[in-house]
């Protein structure tokens, strides 16, 4: 269990890589194709989509190729779409190479948290929180990497940096042995009789049901609540892609900042984020899912609402960097509350709120790159603290949910 944790860890970690280099680059790639934000927006719309693409499809893969072969062939996949980026090839390839740079690290965020919540029971929080630190990690060197290669003259060699932690992880996941765990990371679809007719017979009794969730699952109260959930997701990450990807072009909109120094925005955000989430588990459990998640949301609407009226560097700064707290467990705590709220659904609603955060990915980048264009840059501002408005009142209503469900299962 511990190295399927550890390779886990280093997935996440090239995953943060992703997500983060194609935004920590954008300015100075849109210089060099001529391009402006909105058409920078479209470009990160096109990636999320190949995400969304690779978490919807990654149970069909996993069907067909097994969880460990659908990891091999996501990690392949990244590894030569972020060489092609490399290559700088025409504006209209960059548009085929960033979906299916999307469709590989979507799948293998999508496969590893459905494995990790499935397989460790106590203290799941505590154990996703640790991806997530890597995650920040790799968000956070990132833009530090690509800051020195910006510098230096060498902007393109950020997507080899990629590449290279690529063909790293579809060595660890090839190679490695996770014992009794083999044989559920290989088993494909033909397999699916054989293991549900090992458990009908296994002595706890298990049934095939409790090892794939029926789709019935989702009904009334359930269906309500995941919808709560998606939407949730589809906000949160949308927000936190829009902060990973604009944050340097607001900062030079909005306070004249060099290219360099305002890739380092990005560093600190996710400096912030990663030593928030290494508590983050912690806290959670003793405090509860909900409770963390709602006071989290309420601090980054505060923050957000104070952003716009920053006028110097270090108060932009220290903005971000309280932000990057405030947000740090919110993705893998809420991931786990989801779960936790809707009991005997772990193998299916990781992947479908991974997608809805996927769907967020796409859409509110794309208005972010939209509004920096036509409208002032305080704007685009307010809008990010609308959108934390919005994962302030779900958790809110969740919050109640929970704790009604609770008082009423108590008596």
């Amino acid at each position: 269990m511990k190295k399927l944790l550890w390779i886990g860890c280093l997935s996440y970690f090239l995953i943060g890589l992703a997500h983060v280099v194609l935004g920590s680059i954008l300015p100075v790639a849109l210089e060099h194709y001529g391009k402006d934000y909105s058409q920078g927006g479209t470009l990160i719309f096109a990636q999320f989509a190949g995400f969304l693409g690779g978490v919807l499809l990654s149970p069909w893969l996993n069907r067909r190729f097994g969880k460990r072969g659908g990891l091999l062939i996501a990690a392949a996949l990244l590894c030569i779409a972020e060489l092609s980026y490399m290559l700088l090839p025409p504006w209209g390839w960059m548009f085929v190479i960033a979906p299916a740079a999307g469709f590989g690290f979507g799948m293998i965020e999508a496969v590893i948290g459905t494995i990790i919540i499935a397989a460790i029971k106590d203290n799941t929080a505590v154990a996703m929180s640790r991806l997530e630190v890597l995650f920040g990690i790799g968000a956070m060197v990132m833009p530090l990497i690509a800051s020195g290669l910006i510098s230096a003259g060498y902007w393109r060699l950020s997507f080899l940096v990629v590449a290279v932690c690529a063909a790293m992880t579809f060595i660890f996941w090839a190679k490695s042995s996770f014992g009794e765990l083999d044989s559920e990371l290989s088993r494909r679809s033909s397999d699916d009789t054989s293991v549900h007719a090992h458990a009908a017979s296994s002595p706890n009794g298990a049934k095939p049901s409790d090892i794939e969730p029926s789709r019935s699952t989702y009904r009334g109260r359930n269906l309500a609540l995941l919808s709560l959930f998606v939407l949730f997701f589809f906000l949160y990450v949308g927000t936190e892609m829009s902060l990973a990807n604009f944050m340097p072009a607001i900062l030079i909109e909005k306070m004249n900042m060099k290219e360099a120094g305002a890739t380092l925005s990005v560093t600190c955000f996710w400096i912030a984020m990663s030593v928030g989430r290494l508590f983050a588990g912690y806290i959670a459990e003793k405090f509860q899912y909900r409770v963390y998640v709602l006071y989290s949301c309420l601090a980054a609407v505060l923050l957000l609402m104070i952003f716009p009226f920053t006028n110097q560097i270090w108060s932009a700064f220290l903005i971000i960097l309280l932000l990057g707290l405030a947000l740090s467990g919110v993705f893998s705590i809420a991931l786990v509350f989801a779960s936790k709220m809707l009991p005997g659904t772990e193998e299916s609603t990781p992947s479908i709120l991974i997608a809805s955060g996927g769907v967020g990915g796409a859409i509110l980048p794309l208005v972010t790159g939209w509004s920096l264009d036509h409208l002032e840059v305080n704007q685009s501002a307010w809008m990010l603290a609308i959108f934390a408005v919005g994962l302030l009142v779900i958790s809110v209503v969740t919050y109640q949910w929970q704790r009604r469900y609770t008082v009423s299962s108590a008596s």
